[in-house]
């Protein structure tokens, strides 16, 4: 089932023989109204909850995850004490906020800076910002918690973000038990030992690599943007190349450098008279643009020239304006619109 399982113990702490976690299929499903059979990552990690251990849970999007949070939650308002659930992103604040309300009913708040709901609730749904805050300010409100739950805790790795989730897993009291949620974990042993280490409590580290939702790829097409290509349907298919190409066709070549590193010029093209009219119209417009490219192209070129040699006639030292050219034809002056329109 490529699942690993192992439990980490703090530096100095005697390992118990019957502490070592089983395996995950071994393990009694949580006592839950679940309407189908867990998969093996969840059971071990629901059996971590219910051993009272901190548990890392490294599993694919949308393998189901979001349910060993709810055993947590209920874990926590089971023992008559209180959950916070975290993530970094208001917006998945708000998602979670919605889910877990629909299965603990009146049960959960949120708290995220921008909303706040039911902020006594036995569950807060909260920004990780949020939670770093009440940690600092010695919210009485943390001294309640028994679990805390952390979202996208790959997180920790980011040097802009990942300092938040940091302080937060120290500053929480000792007696508080947490839960870390990823896709993403590359290094989960070591995350977990150092969980081990920082909360001085043993932690478990659950690591799935099957994925139960196959991840399929489509490609949107710049000419028909309302229709969707499917080019992979799952890990280990086979790629379309049949449908790449359908998703492809019609799209321009990119342009090829020349040997001397700049773009080569392109001559514009006519329209083809027999093409349908849409087409004929999007020649149009391609030739008109690529006449614009050549003539700004021509331009930035006589402009850069005449800045080489010295600014034109006279010969000036560099960083001289340049010298004026003879006027051979009347220069048209600009005419503000109303007094066009009165000429007209």
């Amino acid at each position: 089932n490529r699942m690993q399982h192992i439990l980490l113990m703090p530096d100095g702490a005697e390992v118990d023989p019957s502490a070592v976690p089983p395996d995950g299929s071994q393990r009694t499903p949580p006592p839950a109204p679940y309407p189908f059979e867990l998969d093996d990552f969840q059971r071990a990690a629901c059996g971590a909850i219910d051993a009272g251990r901190s548990v890392v849970v490294a599993a694919p999007t949308s393998a189901g995850k979001t349910l060993v949070a709810e055993h947590a939650v209920r874990a926590a308002l089971g023992a008559g004490g209180r959950a916070v659930y975290a993530s970094p992103l208001k917006a998945l604040s708000n998602q979670k906020y919605r889910e877990l309300g629909r299965i603990f009913p009146g049960e959960i708040g949120l708290l995220t800076g921008d909303h706040s709901a039911e902020p006594q609730a036995g569950c807060l749904v909260l920004t990780t910002e949020v939670l770093r805050s009440m940690l600092y300010r010695g919210s009485e409100l943390v001294r309640e918690v028994r679990w805390a739950v952390f979202d996208e805790a790959h997180l920790l790795g980011s040097p802009s973000r990942g300092w938040v989730i940091e302080e937060a897993l120290i500053l929480l009291p000792r007696a508080v038990r947490v839960v870390l949620l990823s896709a993403t974990i590359p290094n989960g042993a070591a995350l977990a030992g150092w969980l081990a280490m920082l909360r001085q409590t043993p932690c478990e580290l659950v690591h799935s690599a099957a994925r139960p939702v196959p991840l399929r790829h489509y490609v949107a097409s710049a000419r028909r943007p309302r229709d969707l290509f499917l080019v992979q349907s799952g890990d280990g298919a086979a790629f379309d190349a049949a449908r790449w190409e359908s998703a492809v066709e019609g799209l321009s070549p990119p342009r090829e450098p020349s040997e001397g590193g700049e773009k080569k010029k392109k001559t514009p093209q006519a329209a083809d008279p027999t093409a349908p009219p849409t087409r004929r119209l999007e020649q149009r417009c391609a030739a008109a643009a690529e006449l614009l490219y050549a003539l700004a192209g021509g331009a930035a070129g006589e402009a850069s020239a005449r800045g080489a040699d010295g600014g034109g006639a006279g010969g000036a030292h560099y960083g001289a304006p340049p010298q004026p050219s003879p006027v051979t034809e009347p220069v048209p002056q600009l005419v503000p619109a109303g007094e066009a329109a009165g000429q007209r």
